[in-house]
């Protein structure tokens, strides 16, 4: 994450002052930094912690060190410090943690050697110990402009029994150049910053007892009182906050804790590239997960009993399935199927055409794609799941809805693709009817009667699959333009299984788009039938199978793309722009 993480410290004989910072180095060291400065004579104490290889380096000048530092050096000069402003002593080497993975440096220091950076962190600093805080002066704050960065503040109060009020205060800032992503990763530093302050916090508090123990100050400045607050300061009374957390090893902690935090923030979000804008499915994705997310949190424990039986519907593939009670009572065929899970399975469009027969593949395509209730009768679940995994492949997300088994019929406003259990009776109109096709899972007659195709395909061959339908497909009939295509990927054997899968994407969602201007141009705009009819010879689609798929392709829009075509009708300008 580049980024900068640094504490503060409020003086109160110099003001707002950097106390300790560390950034993030891609590649060289920072300037005043030679290339034997890393080298192995001059690392010390080197230790792992989560993949990070610490150690020390030696600097050839420090803005901490005053009159040796070079004039074109940025930080204060000494004689504008004193110890309440100074973190590292003259001449300590500093802190380096070099990422052995990403081959990144995070570097520690009291001050930016870069002269931009230590003007961003120095405002910054003034900022967050003055005008930018929070209600009670201790907590986080959000501040910054693109030209100076963006901050993340927590500000805080140390015990110091010689402070005035008996505390000092500090705070840690992390900057950036990117807002968004320094927004989203607020409940995140948020977590960890106030981790660190709790344990400075806590060690200052201990040492503030056993000052205030062995010699009050209160009593004392009682006593006092009218003496002039400059003439009660001592030489100890700017102190530094290794003295008040009484660890001399507090620089070399808060490294390690601020090197982690910039390498774990960096690590918590990851950037996808998106080649144009979302797809259907994606927004549709995106939908069902946020209802499921909304629902779930507003359910109580009576809700949760009644939501099963309310709502079979899926959720990207994830159903609310109905276990039939035969399969409690027939332990064998269940242990059976455990067994046979990985075989008894279709792994592809191919593979399931192979098994079925072309033109029982082509009659069940047909009603998948048309929007028709599917029907699956077997004893075995997860072949039934398997077949619905692989047909709805061809459908856009919204359109899919399934029930993968139940012990009962399921209307098909309810579910397009349904799984039942052998002993389930169908109405007899759905047998009859047009818009359903039944597949029915039997026990083979002979081990031999479909052809093994793979080698570990037996369990398949125990079963005959009968496709029927009250509205048999034709062989001659063109069927849907998108279905023919489909068939012409799978028979050819110079695609592999992967090339046809990304075939069938593509195919979606050229048909999708087409969707989306039937949409537009009838529910939208409101065009006669004459303009649609001509709109749909333009895009391919005047047969009349095309026709029913793109109508009901139409129900598995997403909601955020119909509220967007709305939206822009009703705005002033569209409406000014047709007239």
């Amino acid at each position: 994450m580049n980024a900068i993480v640094a504490l503060c410290h409020f003086c109160e004989l110099h003001g707002p002052r950097t106390l300790f910072c560390t950034e993030v180095l891609h590649s060289p060291l920072p300037q005043g930094t030679s290339s034997g400065d890393i080298s192995g004579q001059n690392e010390q104490a080197e230790e792992e912690e989560g993949g990070i290889q610490m150690s020390s380096r030696i600097r050839s000048h420090s803005p901490a060190e005053g009159a040796s530092a070079d004039s074109s050096s940025p930080g204060p000069k000494k004689s504008d410090m004193c110890e309440g402003c100074r973190s590292l002593a003259g001449g300590h080497p500093g802190y380096v943690s070099h990422d052995k993975e990403t081959s990144i440096k995070y570097v520690s220091h009291q001050h930016p050697n870069h002269p931009q950076l230590f003007s961003i962190v120095r405002q910054a600093c003034v900022r967050s110990l003055s005008c930018e805080v929070c209600p009670g002066r201790e907590g986080p704050i959000f501040f910054g402009d693109e030209q100076h960065g963006f901050v993340f503040s927590h500000t805080f109060f140390i015990k110091d029994s010689l402070a005035r009020g008996f505390q000092r205060w500090y705070s840690i800032i992390t900057i950036m150049m990117d807002r968004i992503y320094l927004i989203n990763s607020w409940p995140f530093l948020l977590g960890k910053i106030r981790g660190i302050i709790d344990e400075l916090q806590g060690k200052a508090l201990k040492v503030f007892e056993a000052e205030q123990f062995g010699c009050p100050q209160r009593a004392q400045r009682m006593n006092t009182a009218f003496t002039p607050f400059l003439h009660q300061r001592n030489g100890n009374a700017a102190r530094s906050l290794t003295s008040l957390t009484n660890d001399e090893n507090l620089w070399a902690c808060l490294h390690t804790s601020f090197a982690w935090l910039l390498k774990a923030c960096g690590s918590r979000l990851t950037e996808k590239l998106l080649e144009g804008a979302p797809t259907e499915d994606t927004l549709v994705q995106m939908e069902k997960l946020a209802d499921l997310k909304e629902e779930s949190e507003g359910w109580d424990g009576s809700e949760e009993e009644e939501k099963p039986s309310s709502q079979p519907d899926v959720v990207e593939g994830q159903e609310l399935s109905k276990s039939s009670p035969e399969t409690s009572l027939m332990p064998d065929c269940n242990s059976w199927n455990v067994a046979h899970r990985r075989l008894s399975v279709f792994r592809s469009l191919r593979h399931m055409r192979q098994v079925l027969g072309a033109s029982a593949f082509r009659m069940l395509a047909w009603h998948v794609l048309m929007g028709n209730q599917v029907i699956w009768k077997a004893r075995d679940m997860d072949l039934v799941q398997s077949a619905f995994d692989v047909l709805r492949t061809m459908l856009p997300i919204g359109c899919v809805r399934i029930i993968p088994y139940s012990d009962q019929y399921e209307e098909a406003y309810r579910c397009n693709f349904l799984g039942l259990s052998p002993h389930v009776q169908i109405p007899p109109h759905i047998l009859s009817s047009e818009f359903a096709v039944l597949v029915e899972v039997r026990a083979a007659t002979r081990s031999s009667l479909y052809p093994t195709l793979f080698d570990d395909e037996q369990s398949l061959n125990k079963y005959e699959f009968v496709v029927t339908s009250g509205s048999p497909i034709a062989a001659d009939r063109v069927g849907p333009t998108i279905l023919n295509k489909i068939e012409a990927a799978l028979t050819n054997q110079n695609l592999s299984v992967d090339v046809v899968d990304q075939c069938l994407v593509c195919l979606k969602e050229e048909w999708m788009n087409k969707v989306k201007v039937l949409f537009k141009f009838t529910k939208v705009d409101s065009r006669p039938k004459e303009d649609t009819q001509k709109l749909l010879s333009i895009l391919g689609a005047a047969e009349e199978d095309n026709v029913k798929l793109l109508k009901f392709w139409m129900t598995g829009l997403s909601k955020t793309y119909k509220s967007h075509l709305m939206s822009t009708v009703r705005s002033p300008t569209s409406s000014e722009s047709r007239n």
